[in-house]
């Protein structure tokens, strides 16, 4: 059994009363965290199977990205610069309907090391072949709530519907617990209200969350407008969608009454800045939505739209472009920011209790931030230099499920350069397949 011991590291719980421990210590047995306090004297450490001095490092939860598409790190750079729906349907979608599962698995495993070298211990993902997105989850260690992606045009409803299915009896609470299930209806624009009905017998059926795109684009609404005469938070409500947990990724064009509907009816939301600015697709108000009482945590979106998977980098965008939209520099703390890529990522995949703070009986899911470096001198405020000065590549040791997954940035669950070749292949591959 798995018996590791963390010491003389500077402590951020991310619990809602915010304790820090300075020099502090965190035990994991197993999968969870058994002691979490001051540094201990008179311990035997001949117990433990592995001892970390953390001396000169910060130890927080590992990030949550809550909203993604894993394998679309193939198409990273390959159709930058558009807006979205000319992004999707003259450059994505054609490319997706020549996928394979072995590509959809080694563009999982891409994203899979980057999110793990960036500290993300678990993230959210909506997409298809399944079985082959699981097996990288599987092989990793990292953890993962995953949807098949459902969209209702085109007679793609039934399959999609089935391969949910088969999905959900296969790998729901599979990989020693890492991974669960979610429903995913892609969208109301490609999801119509007939079709949305059968998802929720779905959901009604196997009682699990889901994880749907809203109101990420002015053409949503101009779409959901003039064929329902609803906003897409409207339509979900009238469908009876939101008499289940829901997280809804992006939510950018709200109105008054859907915020109110969604604050009513506790969804979760997945704010994406980054995406949603390189696309275009405006900002999410954020700061209305908390003062709501509405969960908001952080998402990347694909690494087609983003360009990269590192939630530190949501993490600032979040705290600073509401800022200047608000006009007011005390919206959106460092905290608060840090808060969105932790607690509250637990909270809006419903894993609260499980993951997103370093608490006892939580999983042992854990990220050490090398401090030794320039930009965090002189040190006033820790928080502060995460969310604002902190690169990815600070993190040094990724724990997850109580497995060292990466230590001095070394990921020891995957051949790093087997992994870059394959998906660098597969990606001008699957370009090939498209044209020939």
């Amino acid at each position: 059994m798995n018996k590791i011991r963390i010491k003389n590291c500077h402590i951020l719980t991310m619990e809602e009363d915010r304790k820090q421990i300075q020099e502090g210590e965190i035990t994991i047995e197993k999968d969870k965290i058994t002691y979490i306090g001051n540094v201990r004297d008179n311990i035997d450490e001949r117990d433990y199977t592995r001892v970390i001095d953390a001396k000169g490092h910060a130890c927080l939860p590992g990030f949550i990205n809550t909203h993604t598409h894993a394998a679309m790190t193939l198409f990273r750079g390959f159709a930058d610069d558009l807006p979205l729906m000319t992004w999707l349907e003259n450059k994505i979608w054609p490319l997706e309907d020549n996928l394979t599962g072995e590509d959809v698995y080694w563009g999982t495993l891409l994203s899979i090391l980057e999110m793990i070298k960036s500290g993300t211990s678990t993230f959210n993902d909506m997409y298809f072949f399944m079985d082959d997105m699981a097996e990288a989850v599987r092989e990793s260690g990292i953890r993962a709530v995953l949807s098949r992606g459902l969209i209702g045009l085109e007679g793609k409803g039934e399959k999609g519907l089935k391969e949910t299915d088969e999905f959900i009896s296969k790998w729901h609470n599979s990989c020693e617990g890492r991974l669960k299930a979610m429903l995913g209806p892609h969208a109301p624009y490609t999801c119509p209200p007939d079709f949305l009905k059968e998802v929720i017998k779905k959901v009604d059926h196997y009682k699990l969350p889901v994880h749907i795109h809203l109101a990420e684009t002015s053409f949503e609404i101009e779409h959901c407008r003039e064929a329902y005469n609803r906003t897409p938070m409207e339509i979900m409500e009238d469908l009876g969608f939101f008499k289940h947990p829901v997280i809804a990724a992006h939510c950018v064009h709200l109105s008054q009454n859907d915020i109110e509907i969604m604050a009513n009816r506790g969804v979760k939301v997945s704010h994406n800045p980054g995406s949603n600015l390189k696309l275009a697709s405006g900002i999410a108000p954020v700061p209305d939505l908390i003062e709501a009482g509405i969960e908001v945590s952080l998402g990347t979106d694909g690494a087609a739209s983003n360009n990269n998977l590192d939630l530190l980098e949501e993490a600032r965008l979040a705290a600073l472009i509401h800022k200047a939209q608000k006009d007011d520099p005390t919206v959106i703390p460092a905290y608060k920011a840090l808060e969105m890529a932790t607690r509250h990522g637990a909270e809006g995949l419903f894993l609260g209790g499980e993951t997103g703070v370093l608490k006892e009986g939580y999983k042992g899911d854990v990220i050490l931030i090398n401090l030794d470096k320039p930009h965090f001198y002189p040190q006033h405020d820790l928080v502060a230099h995460i969310v604002y000065s902190a690169q990815s590549s600070d993190v040094e040791t990724v724990i997850i499920n109580g497995e060292i997954v990466m230590e001095n940035r070394e990921v020891k669950s995957l051949d790093e350069e087997k992994v870059m070749f394959n998906a660098e292949k597969k990606a001008f591959d699957l370009i090939k397949r498209k044209e020939a």
